[in-house]
């Protein structure tokens, strides 16, 4: 689950700079890249849903995800994921566990600026229509050994926003993101990006460094 959350935050900041082609497609994502990079915070509310029919699995919930530079807090199926931009704290609700982290240098560690500037190689992009204010945008990646085959944008024309996306595994499942609420710039506390242990008695601590 923590890797499909981390591909998820992938999807919402890596717009910019994908490989050269599709024309459209590219200055479409361009134009959101724009405007994504001169947000200050960005805080989305989002609805997920799974789904494999061969394994009859239809599963969906709720989430956030609130960013501010490479610093980020994400909620979703009972877990927070945290990251101050040199520490990820992973903390598990259920078990009461944290697991801790440094922020790697892999292809899937997740900084938001890291992504913006820093996947232009990773995808080949393809426009695929429009209809009324949605612009519909497919990503296939280039590296070998991805999880997944496509991701399926849906683009807010007026916005320049992505207020849908749909992940295609290799196993036959989807992974969809359907965007609530996308919020901007509001002013948010440093502190909201670090794991606090006395806020959470008795937590279990896994420290993974």
């Amino acid at each position: 689950m923590k890797k499909l959350l981390t591909i998820a935050c992938l999807v919402f900041f890596a717009f910019s700079g994908f490989s050269q082609v599709d024309k459209k497609a590219t200055g479409i994502l361009e134009e959101v890249s724009t405007k994504t990079k001169a947000y200050k915070t960005i805080k989305i509310e989002f609805t997920y849903a799974m789904d494999n029919d061969k394994q009859k699995i239809h599963d969906k919930f709720k989430g956030s995800l609130t960013s501010k530079a490479d610093k980020y807090k994400l909620t979703a199926a009972g877990q927070d994921v945290i990251c101050d931009g040199k520490t990820i704290w992973t903390f598990l609700k259920d078990a009461n566990e944290v697991q801790i982290n440094n922020v790697g240098e892999d292809d899937d560690s997740f900084t938001p600026t890291k992504l913006l500037s820093g996947y232009n190689q990773d995808y080949k992009s393809k426009f695929i229509e429009e209809k009324g204010n949605d612009q519909v945008i497919e990503l296939y990646p280039l590296k070998k050994g991805k999880s997944f085959t496509k991701v399926k944008l849906t683009i807010d024309k007026a916005k320049k926003q992505i207020s849908r996306f749909v992940i295609y595994d290799r196993n036959g499942s989807t992974f969809s993101y359907i965007v609530e609420k996308f919020i901007t710039d509001q002013p948010l506390a440093d502190s909201m990006f670090s794991f606090n242990k006395a806020e959470h008695p008795g937590v279990d601590v896994n420290d993974m460094r």
